[in-house]
């Protein structure tokens, strides 16, 4: 397998990068290569700091970056000598199986949805996001940013596309999908809600258990919590806030300690023709390493086939 690293993407790149590239090294098999996309120079002067061989790795070079505050679409129309630019070329030419960054997600989406391209079928690709459970298990929330704005179609299609992610990529048999609600029974919810419960209560594609209240995000309610990307984002960044406030106060645990977002490293844009990985800008070395993990997790689950399998 063939798993590419964006080395100029984040807040801390390329010392974050190379130095997570380098951590799972240990995680990946001998079957695997790890491509790190870069600026030459810099990659080789942190690996001979850290007396890594360079031949534990390929290197491509790039001699532009995709800085955080450029626009998304004109960056990657503009800038085709940059890390992710490289990086969205091999994947769509099959010299990559997955690629990963921590740079400016939005070019990252723009790569995904215009150089990768979506499933057809697929109205929208979307993004998820971990939840972790009281129980110790793992659930998904999706959609959690990039579609502010839906139709019930398509919630229903993240559904879909969640559960064969739960599935395939978490292990989990026969995931519970649930509907984000302001109430748990039917009639429940604004026009949206209302329509896409109609939608799922009608399905055998997946196993739909109604409507999940916020309350019930954590608990086993649900496997997959379904609502639009404006909801999903609100949901992800009170989180957020919540684990900055429970280490603040000095109230940790190990439950708590796994809303960390670098136990998770990077989330998978679903519902496109390869494996694309967005990180947190900020990702330490840790979150890098767990990226370029789950990278190789999403790849083995062969999630685009998946996908395809069921829009077809």
């Amino acid at each position: 397998m063939r798993i590419g690293l964006d080395i100029m993407g984040g807040d801390f790149a390329p010392e974050s990068t190379v130095l997570g590239a380098i951590s799972a090294l240990e995680d990946l098999g001998q079957e695997d290569t790890l491509v790190l996309i870069g600026n030459i120079d810099k990659i080789k002067a942190i690996l001979d700091r850290e007396n890594q061989p360079h031949d534990a790795f390929e290197i491509v070079a790039s001699e532009e970056v995709i800085e955080m505050d450029e626009h998304p679409a004109r960056a990657i129309s503009r800038k085709t000598k940059s890390s992710i630019a490289i990086g969205f070329h091999m994947l769509k030419n099959g010299t990559l199986d997955a690629f990963s960054s921590a740079g400016n997600s939005g070019a990252m989406l723009v790569g995904s949805m215009h150089v990768v391209r979506s499933i057809p079928g697929v109205i929208r690709p979307s993004i998820a996001s971990d939840l972790p459970k009281e129980d110790g298990s793992r659930g998904i929330i999706l959609d959690v940013g990039i579609n502010a704005d839906c139709k019930p179609d398509v919630l229903y299609q993240f559904a879909v596309i969640g559960s064969l992610y739960a599935e395939h990529a978490l292990g989990i048999t026969n995931p519970k999908v649930g509907l984000l609600n302001i109430g748990e029974e039917r009639e429940k919810g604004n026009l949206l809600t209302q329509a896409t419960y109609r939608l799922m209560e009608e399905t055998n594609e997946f196993n739909f258990v109604g409507n999940v209240e916020g309350r019930d995000l954590f608990d086993s309610s649900a496997d997959v919590v379904v609502c639009d990307g404006f909801t999903g984002n609100v949901v992800l960044k009170e989180a957020e806030a919540f684990f900055k406030l429970i280490s603040k106060r000095g109230l940790m645990d190990d439950y708590f300690k796994r809303f960390n977002y670098e136990n998770y490293g990077g989330t998978p844009v679903l519902g496109i023709n390869s494996n694309v990985l967005i990180g947190h800008g900020i990702s330490s070395p840790r979150a890098i390493k767990n990226m370029i993990i789950a990278s190789k997790t999403v790849t083995l689950a062969e999630l685009p086939l998946k996908i395809k399998q069921a829009f077809n």
